[in-house]
């Protein structure tokens, strides 16, 4: 790989495990993990520090912050965004804000699907979902979502569907259908170092004063997808 090929950092919070990164270009060249969502906020900064010591690299020497910005846990977007934030002012460098639905959509890269319906589980029987065709496309916008057997019903009639996600159990124990995939664990590190790579080299990045967590719920009410329009 080239040289030239920048040092990106990658933050994500957003899911019950945790993690950063780091990346030169898109190669992944180390990265630290946190399983406990209720230690999130500790674990962050002293494990980009550990990374840094662990490479080689220094603050100086990162040019961009990634970060899985939502929806997801209303505090690890918090947590997540904050440090974001915190070290691009800090080394004034650009911000580059994912969404956690895009991001994960992506673990459906080759499947023999027609749609691709991201799940993040909001507790009881809400998720945060979208649904992307196979070029990643929205077909319905992030929204929040109370599942009932008939959320889908119209789609899986005339469509072979992947969900993926935590959500998606909840809905699998709902409803079995033929032309319909599960698939829990989805996003990796991998996926997010190529999303915001794709975006640096677009310098295509977020503005830092203003930006927030995408939480969804603050602007979607809670819907039922009827149909492909």
């Amino acid at each position: 790989m080239s040289m030239s090929q920048p040092f990106l950092l990658h933050i994500n919070t957003a899911m019950n495990e945790a993690y950063v990164a780091l990346s030169r270009g898109n190669e992944l060249i180390g990265s630290l993990d946190n399983d406990n969502p209720f230690d999130h906020a500790a674990f962050v900064q002293p494990a980009i520090k550990a990374l840094y010591e662990e490479k080689g690299i220094a603050f100086k020497d990162i040019k961009a912050v990634s970060v899985v910005n939502g929806p997801g846990s209303y505090t690890g977007l918090r947590v997540g965004l904050a440090a974001a934030k915190g070290i691009c002012y800090a080394m004034n460098i650009p911000l580059i804000c994912l969404h956690s639905l895009d991001w994960m959509a992506l673990s459906a890269k080759g499947m023999d699907v027609d749609l691709i319906c991201p799940m993040i589980d909001a507790r009881r029987m809400e998720v945060f979902t979208a649904v992307y065709d196979t070029s990643f496309t929205y077909i319905i916008e992030p929204t929040a979502m109370v599942l009932d057997r008939n959320s889908f019903q119209e789609l899986l009639e005339k469509h072979r569907v992947a969900f993926l996600g935590n959500g998606a159990v909840k809905w699998k124990a709902l409803m079995e259908a033929e032309d319909m995939v599960i698939l829990e664990k989805a996003g990796t590190t991998l996926d997010q170092i190529q999303m915001a790579y794709n975006r640096w080299e677009f310098k295509k990045f977020d503005e830092l004063a203003y930006t927030e967590p995408f939480y969804v719920k603050e602007f979607y009410s809670p819907a039922i997808i009827t149909k492909k329009q």
